[in-house]
């Protein structure tokens, strides 16, 4: 499959017009590589390793959820990330294409992902946008778990370094409806309050977030960004190989941007 019909069977299913005003989804970079055969690297985050380890693989194509370039520019210079990787691109062929927040609210995208690994049942977008789409993700836990119970799967199948979680009296509460949202969700919270859930599953979790969390009823469990998102991009890889490309995997050089120190 060429890498021209690759987009247009991804923008059928995922519209990059249904992104939102702030971002920036589709093509990043495009070198001339449309009639290609697509050799796909499939990442998080496009960054200087994703880029060299693309190079290493001979992939024509980086499609990553993040977007490489956000905020207009107004220079490239050399020893930049984003110009050198521009530099990369152009030298070596290869195109940088993203999916953003049009992947968010797709079957199978960041937030649906989550839900099928937490199992959820009868599940539903927590605010709709199109089509029966949207962002995030609530539904129910059969059988129900206990907090303690939910926390441990969480870890178990997420892997996160870090798990924060809202404070709780009571970590035998039988939890039976679960909320999710890939990535940055703290700015969901009234949204998800209103679908009923006890426990939301998102990322990247202010002090007075948590606080509000709390004060509103809702358990606020943070396994951070990477975590939360980058099985969605694992489920993108399966999807690519049904396609029969001539190459598609995923990024090993993604990262967390972030440690913590045991």
């Amino acid at each position: 499959m060429k890498i021209a019909d690759l987009i247009s069977w991804f923008e059928a299913w995922a519209n990059p017009a249904w992104c939102e005003s702030w971002d920036n989804c589709g093509w990043q970079i495009e070198p001339g590589v449309l009639q290609e055969p697509a050799r796909v690297l499939v990442c998080l985050t496009p960054t200087l390793a994703v880029m060299q380890e693309a190079i290493a693989v001979n992939a024509n194509l980086i499609f990553a959820h993040h977007p490489l370039i956000f905020s207009p520019l107004k220079s490239l210079c050399g020893g930049e990330a984003i110009a050198d990787m521009a530099k990369l691109a152009f030298t070596h062929n290869i195109g940088v294409y993203t999916a953003h927040t049009n992947f968010d609210q797709v079957d199978d995208g960041t937030a649906d992902v989550l839900a099928q690994i937490l199992k959820l049942q009868e599940v539903a977008p927590i605010v709709l946008t199109q089509g029966g789409l949207g962002y995030g993700r609530v539904g129910l836990l059969e059988p129900f778990l206990t907090l303690q119970e939910l926390l441990t799967t969480i870890q178990a199948r997420l892997a996160p370094p870090n798990l924060i979680f809202s404070p709780t009296a009571d970590l035998q509460q039988k939890i039976s409806r679960v909320a999710v949202l890939g990535g940055s969700g703290a700015s969901y919270i009234s949204a998800v309050v209103k679908t009923g859930a006890q426990a939301y599953l998102t990322s990247d979790c202010k002090f007075h977030q948590f606080q509000e969390s709390r004060d509103r009823g809702l358990i606020l469990i943070d396994a951070g960004h990477y975590a939360t998102e980058r099985p969605a991009c694992d489920r993108l890889v399966q999807k690519f190989r049904s396609l029969n490309l001539d190459w598609v995997e995923l990024s090993q050089e993604d990262e967390d941007f972030r440690q913590f120190f045991q």
